[in-house]
């Protein structure tokens, strides 16, 4: 594979400009959630649901270092340009329901509450001259990794493991006072 990390800030630093956004925009922003989606929520299924998620620094890292490494032994053809990360919207399930959570430290305080599952996506051509970011499983030793798009309309559905990441500290349950927006 043509990729490894890169964690030489200097050279990050020289090479970009960080990104950035007004206050004003990000209130709007996450005013605009609040007042529909999260009211919405709340006022039709009786959820008081989180509205922010918090992961550290080393998970996030730990996470795509482990795209990295495993894309390096499984798909050593592709690039960095070629890696990503989608992020799936996702709710925990009910309480009576929690029977499926037994294997994950997540607490039944977390049901029904909104959560985000990162999946990794490498760029592959869609057949059509498009090269689009399919939901990849680097773990899949195949050579090429696995097109987790291509292999459920192939195979009618997914199994296995893949590398993924969820459960960051919800807010709520977690407390607000270290939020600004």
């Amino acid at each position: 594979m043509k990729t490894k990390p890169n964690l030489n800030v200097e050279a990050f630093e020289q090479n970009s400009v960080s990104n950035t956004m007004s206050c004003e925009f990000i209130q709007t922003l996450i005013t605009n959630y609040r007042n529909n989606h999260l009211a919405f929520v709340k006022d039709r299924l009786g959820i008081d649901d989180a509205h922010s998620i918090h992961f550290d620094l080393d998970t996030l890292k730990k996470f795509i270092s482990d795209i990295e490494n495993e894309t390096r032994k499984n798909a050593p053809n592709a690039t960095d340009q070629d890696l990503g990360i989608r992020f799936y919207y996702a709710a925990y399930p009910k309480k009576e329901d929690w029977d499926i959570m037994k294997d994950t430290p997540i607490e039944a305080e977390y049901a029904e509450r909104h959560t985000l599952v990162m999946v990794p996506t490498l760029k592959a051509d869609d057949g059509e001259g498009n090269m689009l970011p399919y939901d990849f499983n680097p773990l899949s030793t195949t050579g090429e990794g696995e097109l987790l798009a291509m292999a459920s309309v192939r195979n009618g559905e997914l199994r296995g493991n893949i590398i993924s990441q969820n459960h960051g500290t919800l807010s709520p349950p977690s407390t607000q006072v270290t939020e600004s927006f």
